[in-house]
């Protein structure tokens, strides 16, 4: 479980082909503090720290989580949004984000306010997935609230802080982020579907 309040930027060490999975190393202000079996977001991916060595840790992605989300586009050098899982006794900041992506967007447009951005999306409405305006939505592993709302489209709006310490700040049109849609939506949704 975690909030979508991102602790801090990975840099992409190397990547290593394995049959249908990627094994990302990456190396980061708090990977020498993890431990093998944590569970950690990247780029609000839940996914298993299997090794440790210094300042970097390595988590592998298998072929469902490649085809689900924009993992396999990560290059060496690529900055990934991590977040290790929530302390039962901490404040939940942002909001409930499972880990789980739910499908991947692309990013439509990039607005520069002169002191805030705002970021529109497009994604598969196929899926049923949807936003309200003034509801949460995670991208890329970050809690953020929507702005516009439509069947298969948001925008968002970011201040500074968030731009600056997270991968945000090298977002353009046309790249692909992670979604993952509020938890408690979903159920509704899918209760009035019945």
């Amino acid at each position: 479980m975690f909030t979508g309040i991102i602790e801090t930027l990975g840099e992409v060490v190397e990547l290593q082909k394995d049959k249908g999975n990627l094994h990302i190393r990456m190396s980061s202000s708090f990977s020498s503090e993890l431990k093998i079996d944590q569970s950690v977001a990247h780029n609000g991916v839940c996914l298993t720290v299997v090794e440790v060595q210094g300042d970097c840790h390595t988590v592998t992605a298998v072929e469902e989580t490649l085809t689900k989300t924009n993992l396999g586009g990560l290059q060496s050098g690529s900055l990934v949004n991590l977040e290790r899982c929530m302390q039962m006794n901490g404040r939940l900041d942002g909001h409930i984000v499972q880990g789980h992506v739910d499908q991947v967007a692309t990013c439509t447009k990039v607005r520069d306010l002169e002191g805030s951005w705002v970021y529109s999306f497009s994604y598969d409405p196929e899926l049923e997935n949807v936003t309200v305006e003034k509801g949460s939505i995670c991208v890329n592993g970050v809690s953020l609230t929507v702005v516009d709302s439509n069947t298969s489209s948001f925008s968002v709006a970011i201040i500074p802080y968030t731009h600056e310490h997270t991968n945000f700040k090298a977002l353009q049109a046309g790249d692909q982020v992670n979604l993952e849609f509020d938890i408690i939506g979903k159920y509704v949704a899918r209760l009035l579907k019945r």
